[in-house]
């Protein structure tokens, strides 16, 4: 028998005598028949919840219920979104059949997109912008955190060196921010809203993403004063750019009608997948992995922008845990102890060398150089003004040696190269 579920709001009701009389007859049985279905152990057939519902409703007037759970699939939320206009048709057909003829690309940067697609929807709708712009790491680095470019761009945003600094993208001897998943996406939105309201329209705003606000500002200039067309397809723009926001139109077509080109785009859960956690104290990047119950490439994957082998060293102390492991985190730490899972300060004294301070805390000369960022002299003896990292209690084992670079990105599984198909 079909069956209806039953929702309820709050309503203005005018009170009466009849309505007063009707209630206290009513309200014992309404509620013993809505704890019923609240609890899974009734459910109204269709023909009954009508009657019922109408009903309820006086009862249930003053009862605000918890809002449901969205549980759609996140790919129907990004469709929503998309409100752009077509740029370049022909192009756009040329970028539709590379993308619908390469799905193995669209499937790999699908589900490599999966641990920050949420977060990056939400900060788009968020700030009111086309779900367009949530595609847009698909364009610059394939959803890769790790990608560098030739031109030394970095993460999944793509921030060359200066542009990363002017919107406020660390990047010392310890961070990338331009790498960190949350900062770079911040960052992102920010330029890209500057942009459009420098520009006045998004197609415009995506291609000085690409190649500067300077290029396009240029071509705009040229094409006005000798009066020529100001759309996209008329604007003498580089090759790179000229393809950049046709890509991005073919992209949005696609996940739009994915079975129109017989493509499959597997569901993401409409829910956070990570959490950030501030730590007080630093660790080691192996320990938050231990205690988040992860492994190191699972880790590593959230947080690419750390460039020692330990968090909340001396520029940053936030980090992002899957969201169901956050809660186990919390435990872990709570069990392991302060002194068991922590690192400190040590300020070097006169004449102190990494050989030395290695020996004191009872770790390797290449575990120092992994977790400190370190200069020292021409006698190899360390300046007082440093801050080097050591353990709290002496570790229970140490490696004799570690191949492993001091970069967290280098465990990164995926390819460190630009995808840019044409």
């Amino acid at each position: 028998m079909a069956a209806m579920v039953i929702k309820f709001r709050c309503i203005p009701m005018r009170e009466t005598n009849a309505s007063r009389s009707r209630e206290k007859t009513t309200k014992p049985r309404l509620w013993a028949l809505f704890g019923l279905c609240l609890t899974g152990l009734f459910v109204l057939p269709t023909a009954f919840a009508e009657p019922v519902r109408r009903e309820a409703l006086p009862v249930l007037a003053l009862t605000v219920l918890p809002a449901q759970t969205d549980t759609i699939d996140l790919w129907s939320r990004v469709r929503e979104g998309f409100v752009m206009d077509e740029v370049s048709p022909a192009l756009v057909r040329t970028h539709e059949r590379w993308f619908a003829s390469h799905p193995e690309h669209l499937a790999r940067t699908a589900e490599r997109s999966r641990p920050y697609l949420y977060h990056v929807v939400e900060e788009v709708e968020r700030r009111g912008m086309p779900m367009e712009a949530a595609l847009l790491p698909f364009i610059e680095s394939s959803y890769n955190p790790a990608a560098t470019s030739p031109r030394a761009a970095a993460g999944m945003w793509q921030f060359i060196p200066s542009t990363g600094r002017l919107y406020g993208l660390k990047q010392d001897g310890w961070v990338d921010s331009r790498r960190d998943v949350t900062a770079a996406t911040d960052a992102a939105l920010d330029y890209l809203q500057k942009l459009y309201a420098q520009f006045g329209r998004w197609d415009l705003a995506f291609a000085a993403y690409n190649c500067g606000e300077g290029c396009v500002a240029r071509v705009l200039k040229k094409n006005t004063s000798k009066g020529k067309p100001v759309d996209y397809a008329s604007l003498q723009l580089p090759t790179e750019t000229r393809h950049y926001v046709p890509k991005l139109i073919a992209l949005r077509n696609i996940v739009r009608e994915p079975e129109r080109f017989h493509v499959q785009l597997k569901p993401i859960d409409n829910d956070a997948y990570f959490m950030q956690v501030n730590l007080k104290q630093p660790m080691t990047a192996a320990t938050a992995a231990k205690l988040a119950e992860m492994s190191m490439t699972e880790f590593i994957q959230l947080n690419p922008g750390f460039r020692r082998n330990v968090i909340g060293g001396v520029t940053s102390s936030a980090m992002l845990i899957p969201a169901d492991r956050v809660e186990a985190f919390h435990f872990n730490l709570q069990q392991a102890g302060k002194a068991e899972s922590s690192l400190k300060a040590y300020t070097p004294k006169n004449g102190d060398t990494l050989a030395k301070i290695a020996d004191r805390f009872g770790v390797t000369l290449q575990w120092l150089r992994d977790h400190n960022v370190v200069k020292t002299n021409r006698k190899g003896t360390l300046s007082e003004s440093q801050t080097v990292l050591v353990p709290v209690r002496k570790p229970e084992a140490e490696p004799a040696k570690s191949d492993q670079k001091p970069d967290l990105r280098a465990s990164l599984p995926f390819s460190r190269s630009r995808t840019q198909p044409l």
